[in-house]
């Protein structure tokens, strides 16, 4: 009886791995998190360094020079993410014996990726019009809705890091003006709380 269970229990596994994502690794989680908040007080920095008050909720019309010192912080935040990522998820492949790239893996990128673009062209509309105190709150926002997405295809855990998200970004929208503090906690705080408690959890 009890190899029946055995192989059921196997097989059970088998299914699971081939259907779910679950080489997601909790220190990826905190790895981006990091990102994040050194991301957020350069940008602070580099506002401050041009007198430009975030806080006041009004449409400003940042110079050329700004925009490329922020796009320049955000692109590199978004690469150095994806590194982390990539790279403690790699190594937990590695470490349970799984393939990195997977039919769960692919699944869970085309769930997100919707989300993520459209929020991303979305960021860039609402930039070219001038509007950057929305730019955190979108980001939230459709960053939440993908995560909320991609969570069919992986850990229970990353459908209430997207709720999270999602309400950070509403709130954020509703208190014009600190979208950038929420940014920061949302993908900083949240991420490192979010990858302590999932490497605790999986390890």
């Amino acid at each position: 009886m009890n190899k029946y269970e055995n192989d059921l229990t196997h097989i059970r596994q088998m299914m699971e791995r081939s259907s779910t994502f679950i080489s997601l690794s909790g220190l990826s989680g905190v790895g981006a998190g990091l990102v994040a908040i050194v991301g957020c007080l350069l940008t602070f920095y580099i506002l401050g360094q041009h007198n430009i008050d975030y806080f006041d909720g009004k449409p400003n019309y940042y110079s050329y020079q700004v925009l490329w010192q922020l796009a320049s912080v955000a692109i590199v935040t978004l690469v150095l993410a994806l590194m982390s990522g990539i790279y403690f998820t790699a190594k937990k492949s590695k470490k349970l014996g799984h393939p990195l790239w997977s039919a769960a893996t692919k699944n869970t990128i085309k769930a997100a990726a919707i989300p993520l673009v459209t929020g991303g062209l979305f960021c860039i509309i609402v930039t070219l019009h001038h509007l950057f105190y929305l730019v955190a709150p979108c980001m939230l926002i459709f960053y939440g809705l993908a995560l909320v997405s991609a969570s069919k295809y992986t850990q229970s855990d990353v459908f209430w890091l997207g709720m999270f998200e999602l309400a950070l970004g509403l709130f954020a929208a509703v208190f014009v003006g600190y979208g950038l503090i929420f940014w920061g906690i949302g993908f900083g705080v949240l991420h490192i709380v979010y990858g302590v408690w999932m490497y605790q959890k999986y390890k």
